[in-house]
């Protein structure tokens, strides 16, 4: 199976990413202690509209949301809901676009208010950092595998854990395409994907405080916890590797 897009697969990717960037800026600035995260979502949804986009997340059969939005020990995939944040509430923001038919994906995670905190600072710099040295070290004719070796190598070393059954994932026609990618080493490199020219992917590293494990804890399936109840954060872009290098296309 080929992973590759054509350039002008990758060109209309491109547009997509560059108007949920604009979506997403413009969402960040306006989160606040007091809302609920169902309040956020609604933003979300007329932000992707303003911007000519669909919101990705509504095409995934069974979720009728424009984002995902967990709070604190929610991991990934939350609904939002009537949960009103606090000043120091760890918030996960993830949501993707669909543009003339194709599909970019986008996650951060902040410090709702403007608490300081030491420990959540680091723990949030610690995926910052993991995230950006996975995406530079991605090139032509490098295994994909290099993902999970460094990911696993900076949460890990910095005393926290990656929570294995989550993943990055190709992306492109539909919002979630093979290959799944990993963020921990579960086969020797030389053995994953050889990148080629014009591989997209969304790359994202998702962890938590001490645990490698999640959680269902909600009856339509959707939310996932830490299995300790510690935070849990995700960064996430969608990158296209090109023979030039690697482009971040949110």
């Amino acid at each position: 199976m080929a992973f590759e897009k054509t350039q002008k697969e990758i060109d209309i990717m491109t547009e997509c990413g560059k108007r949920l960037r604009a979506s997403y800026e413009q969402l960040v600035a306006s989160i606040q202690p007091g809302q609920t995260t169902l309040e956020i979502d609604t933003i979300a949804d007329q932000l992707l509209a303003k911007n000519n986009l669909e919101a990705s997340f509504k095409t995934v059969e069974g979720y009728r949301w424009a984002t995902c939005l967990a709070v604190n020990h929610q991991a990934v995939h939350t609904p939002p809901s009537l949960y009103v944040l606090k000043s120091g509430d760890v918030l996960t923001i993830d949501f993707g676009g669909l543009y003339h038919g194709y599909h970019t994906d986008w996650a951060t995670t902040i410090i709702v208010g403007n608490e300081v905190n030491y420990r959540k600072d680091r723990f949030l710099t610690t995926g910052k950092i993991a995230l950006k040295k996975t995406i530079e070290s991605l090139k032509v004719g490098e295994y994909l595998g290099i993902v999970g070796k460094i990911m696993q190598s900076e949460i890990e070393g910095a005393g926290y854990k990656v929570l294995r059954e989550l993943t990055g994932h190709g992306i492109g026609v539909e919002l979630h395409e093979d290959p799944y990618i990993p963020n921990v080493v579960l086969k020797p490199i030389h053995k994953t994907y050889k990148i080629k020219p014009n591989f997209v992917a969304a790359i994202e590293v998702i962890y938590a405080e001490s645990t490698e494990r999640i959680v269902q804890t909600s009856p339509e399936g959707w939310s996932l916890d830490t299995s300790d109840s510690s935070l849990a954060a995700c960064f996430e872009h969608t990158v296209a590797i090109q023979q030039d290098g690697v482009h971040i296309l949110t």
